[in-house]
């Protein structure tokens, strides 16, 4: 048996277990990952994160989606920086990490916010009925009325499987304009299957689709869990540069689970 000492966080109510894994002892199996992202029989959450030890970095994430599957996480790129701080792997404020998709910088703000730079995006693509936008992982965002009423979860799993997105899948976002330099996003999340309360790179993937709208940078995120912020260079169409989301990554509770070699 495996004695796993985990940390539980949230990001607008994205919730991520973060196990600190610099000895490396923790080389999770896929059966493994499902069961501790399991509501019912584990400890249940958006995703598992492992902060190991990088000669080049503060730290490295590495994050499994409750499938097993890996991404970029930008919810839950911000509670690594918050627990790596409680672990004393920041020399100061400010943390430079290695995630799925390369090297981030990120800063915790007075106020306890998490500013995450991520990756410049170049891949924009105005599609029939919405747009496509990579910020790490890929997104499908779509436009409609009273996306607080929306049949997220019936309509997010017909596009996540299909059309376009038949082979390798896609995160998709319903969003709304409500108000000025402001939106409203739910995301059907690949890998959960499911709605999630919020979607770090969904929100970052929907604000930047909201500059097609006449919308300008920072533009505010209201979510189901939360209100973030997102900020970003507009290039050209399909362009953009210093990206930051900005948000709360809070500590929930620690403890530890006994988890069976093989599972």
């Amino acid at each position: 048996m495996i004695n796993l000492d985990f940390h539980k966080y949230q990001a607008t109510g994205n919730d991520f277990i973060l196990v600190d894994n610099r000895n490396e002892e923790f080389q999770p199996s896929l059966s493994q990952i499902r069961y501790l992202c399991d509501r019912k029989f584990g400890i249940g959450s958006d995703g598992l994160i492992l902060i190991q030890e990088h000669p080049e970095y503060d730290f490295e994430m590495v994050f499994y989606n409750p499938d097993g599957s890996q991404s970029l996480c930008g919810n839950g790129s911000r509670c690594a920086v918050a627990f790596a701080r409680s672990l004393d792997l920041m020399k100061s404020s400010q943390a430079e990490f290695l995630a799925y998709d390369g090297p981030h910088m990120a800063e915790i703000l007075a106020d306890d916010q998490v500013k995450l730079k991520m990756a410049d995006v170049q891949n924009v693509r105005l599609l029939e009925d919405g747009m496509f936008v990579d910020t790490g992982s890929p997104h499908m965002i779509k436009y409609v009325a009273n996306v607080k009423n929306y049949r997220v979860f019936e309509e997010g799993r017909a596009i996540r499987n299909g059309g376009l997105f038949k082979e390798s899948g896609v995160n998709v976002n319903f969003a709304e304009v409500t108000g000025d330099q402001e939106i409203f996003v739910r995301t059907y999340e690949r890998g959960v299957e499911d709605e999630t309360l919020s979607c770090g790179t969904g929100v970052t993937a929907a604000a930047i689709s909201a500059s097609h709208k006449d919308l300008d940078s920072p533009i505010s995120v209201h979510t189901r869990g939360g209100d973030l912020q997102v900020e970003y260079k507009k290039r050209s169409l399909d362009h953009y540069t210093d990206i930051y989301l900005i948000g709360p990554a809070i500590a929930v509770f620690e403890g530890h689970i006994r988890l069976a070699d093989e599972m």
